[in-house]
């Protein structure tokens, strides 16, 4: 599995475009492309390498995480898959959005799938797990890959911190837990991709971490 990370929008949020190896089958998680130029880098990365695109995996539904959503439908024909928690998230984004004088262009295209906890999506022969860690949002979810031992937790987990619980649908203890006992279950060599900043280890943060 091979991943290339892109820092988008205002809010500074991290995109991960990511693919087998042998079958070039790729899922772009988080797109949060919010100009023509973020569009472009990641069009071209996606060219480049010659990239069949097959998913739109949301860890969750904030619009840093979804401003991109509309570019990729129009380009890729990619619709967003997500929690079934997350859909009232989703519905609600563009009125959030701007609430902070943001517009979101172009309108948002329909969900594609809704999972459930466990579920999983696969590129090539790599199975791509959601696992429900709510608590920034209803419906969030961390994406961990087994087989390539790496973790997209979103805004559930940063290095050194954790996620935002005091926006609507947030929830301070449920995201306490989900980090303690779904996350830090996992081995401590996963390597942990964040929806902001930079990445970090289940151990280091068992370890490190001040919040948990």
């Amino acid at each position: 599995m091979k991943y290339i990370s892109f820092t988008f929008n205002p809010i500074q949020e991290n995109c991960y475009l990511i693919w087998d190896e042998q079958t070039l089958e790729a899922a772009i998680v988080d797109c949060g492309a919010w100009n023509r130029q973020e569009e472009q880098s990641l069009a071209g990365c996606i060219e480049a390498h010659g990239l069949k695109m097959k998913y739109a995996l949301q860890t969750h539904a904030h619009f840093d995480h979804t401003f991109g959503l509309p570019f990729i439908h129009r380009t890729y024909g990619l619709r967003p898959v997500m929690h079934c928690n997350e859909a009232d998230t989703y519905r609600q984004m563009p009125g959030m959005a701007a609430q902070f004088g943001l517009n979101i262009g172009g309108g948002m295209p329909p969900i594609e799938r809704l999972m459930n906890d466990g579920d999983e999506v696969s590129l090539g022969q790599t199975a791509i797990r959601f696992i429900h860690t709510p608590g920034h949002t209803p419906g969030s979810s961390s994406l961990y890959i087994p087989d390539a031992q790496l973790l997209f937790s979103g805004d559930t987990l940063f290095q050194g911190s954790i996620g935002r619980s005091d926006l609507p649908g947030g929830d301070f203890e449920a995201e306490l837990d989900s980090i303690r006992n779904k996350l830090f279950s996992l081995p401590e060599e996963t390597v942990v991709l964040c929806g902001h900043g930079p990445s970090t280890t289940i151990g280091e943060e068992k370890l490190h971490n001040y919040y948990v």
